[in-house]
């Protein structure tokens, strides 16, 4: 006499779970979340080489370049200027201090917890935290320039050619695009630079010429807040008729 198992209760059939599939299952989330990690440490990398070697951000701490960048601006610096694009006269230049430009600021305290954000974002260029070591100005006299200000104008001149800089900032009534007169002869390898404000700046009138070797980059964007967003330029017409010193 042939034996039948007896159906399951209620008529219901049990399907027993196929050999493997739990492990299949843990397998696949451990894949997911090995691609998880390789995505996340391939944009870390690529934003790191992006910071290193081609762009990165730096905000406005004074109002030496008003109106052309406001306190609290953030910028986007190309980093490729000068070691391979030339700087030209009216760059907007990001450098570091070559010393006694900026007054000796006293250390704050981080928490830890802060501390460790702050760095890890800073190598991808998301962070701004080293900008008060930096400054920013616009390049006048390139290497072999004789700076010359003011003429009867009031004008800068560059090599004998006087310049109509749109970008100055002066106080109402006043012509004089610097406040004093001077002469001045840009050693090689260094730069002229002034600020937009030309009445709030301290700059190669009062500290010298600037270091080629400690140009970070050119400012070419500002990124930051939104309705500041626009191209900084960098009045390449002023320049035309300046001749390059030999």
């Amino acid at each position: 006499m042939t034996e039948h198992n007896a159906p399951a209760a209620g008529g219901a059939s049990i399907a027993a779970t196929p050999p493997g599939s739990t492990t299949s299952r843990g397998r696949s989330v451990l894949l997911f979340l090995r691609d998880v990690l390789v995505i996340v440490v391939a944009a870390l990398v690529i934003s790191f080489l992006i910071k290193t070697f081609l762009i990165r951000s730096f905000y406005i701490p004074s109002e030496s370049m008003q109106d052309t960048l406001l306190v609290n601006d953030r910028i986007i610096v190309n980093q490729l200027v000068p070691d391979v694009v030339e700087i030209e006269r009216g760059d907007v230049v990001v450098f570091r201090d070559p010393g006694g430009w900026l007054p000796a600021l006293p250390e704050t305290p981080q928490a830890p917890l802060a501390a460790a954000g702050d760095w890890v974002l800073s190598l991808i260029g998301l962070s701004a935290s080293d900008s008060d070591e930096h400054l920013v100005k616009r390049v006048i006299g390139l290497p072999g320039d004789r700076i010359v200000c003011c003429n009867d104008l009031g004008q800068l001149s560059i090599n004998g050619v006087p310049l109509d800089e749109p970008y100055v900032l002066l106080p109402a009534g006043t012509t004089d695009v610097a406040g004093q007169d001077f002469q001045e002869d840009v050693p090689e390898g260094t730069l002229w630079v002034m600020g937009d404000n030309r009445y709030d700046s301290s700059d190669s009138r009062f500290n010298g010429v600037v270091p080629i070797a400690d140009v970070v980059g050119r400012a070419f964007v500002i990124s930051w807040p939104i309705d500041r967003w626009q191209w900084i330029d960098s009045y390449p017409i002023v320049f035309d008729g300046v001749e390059r010193a030999e």
